[in-house]
């Protein structure tokens, strides 16, 4: 199977703390990132040397996210809540206090905001009138990850019990329930032109699950040695990238869930560190990853160019 070329052509400096989360914007030049500092910085993928600082907030973000509607950005402030950013003009425009636990996730789905708490709550804010709709505890475990079904009448999310829950869009029923890893599930996925959900847990394992059949278990892999913190797919929806605490980023053929390479820093002068957050981007096809080292590298990803080695 060919194996990619692998270039590593931008290191981002100036978070002075562990980069827990990266964020697309409206276009695919630009990006967000958030740290343990509270710091949310802005980079231009065309002048990486030149990022900026959006905010600053008291605590530490693990999720940003993005509005496209308004194009504004959401930060999780954690122990505390969250905060609606203008970040062209670099000021707060809301906030709202939720709980004094960590927040791990923020998904929208229409006027919704689902946020997912380390108390094991689930709450969903109207965006329009900037309230909490519902707010109910479904974990005495934190929940981790959630993933939107590209269909609108679902989200799964995975929880520190081991779980992953499946709930409706349209009244917040729960639909499906299974134990999916041996640990947490700290990453969860829908994968593009299919019917399949991908997770990655603590138990450095990744899971496929038939979402068009009750979610029945398809495969598991050993994919890392440590926990996988984060997969994403390629813009084309042909490969996706894991992340793990094992300091690597792995390069998966997303059809056949064969392993094509590894990025790490003894091959590819990679990160040192726990590798937290991916972002694959179109513009140039560049993957994006974020580490607790408080350096984000931008790799360019070339599969038209068979090389030898993994």
């Amino acid at each position: 199977m060919p194996t990619p070329l692998v270039k590593k052509i931008h290191t981002l400096t100036g978070h002075p703390d562990c980069v827990y989360t990266l964020q697309a914007s409206g276009d695919e030049q630009h990006f967000f990132s958030a740290d343990g500092k509270g710091m949310v910085a802005r980079w231009d993928l065309a002048r990486p040397e030149e990022g900026e600082l959006i905010a600053k907030l008291p605590n530490s973000i693990y999720a940003l996210h993005y509005l496209k509607d308004t194009d504004q950005l959401i930060a999780a402030q954690n122990y505390s809540g969250i905060h609606l950013l203008d970040w062209k003009d670099k000021k707060e425009l809301a906030s709202l206090q939720i709980s004094d636990a960590a927040i791990f996730d923020i998904q929208s789905i229409g006027n919704d905001l689902w946020i997912a708490g380390g108390d094991g709550f689930l709450t969903i804010i109207d965006l329009k009138e900037w309230r909490i709709k519902k707010r109910m505890r479904i974990s005495e475990k934190s929940i981790r990850a959630m993933a939107v079904n590209p269909n609108g009448s679902e989200v799964a999310i995975g929880f520190s019990d081991f779980s992953i829950r499946i709930f409706s869009t349209e009244d917040y029923s729960l639909k499906h329930e299974f134990v999916a890893h041996t640990n947490s599930v700290f990453t969860l996925s829908y994968m593009p032109n299919s019917n399949y959900l991908i997770s990655g847990g603590r138990d450095a394992k990744l899971r496929l699950w038939d979402a068009a059949n009750g979610y029945q278990s398809v495969e598991e892999i050993a994919a890392h040695l440590y926990a996988i913190n984060h997969l994403v797919f390629s813009p084309d929806g042909n490969y996706f990238a894991t992340a793990s605490m094992d300091k690597s980023v792995k390069v998966w053929d997303a059809q056949a869930l064969k392993l094509l390479k590894v990025i790490d820093k003894g091959r590819h002068a990679g990160h040192g560190t726990s590798v937290n957050k991916l972002l694959w981007t179109s513009d140039h096809n560049q993957l994006i990853s974020a580490s607790d080292d408080r350096s984000i590298s931008v790799w360019e990803i070339d599969f038209s160019v068979i090389s030898e080695s993994k």
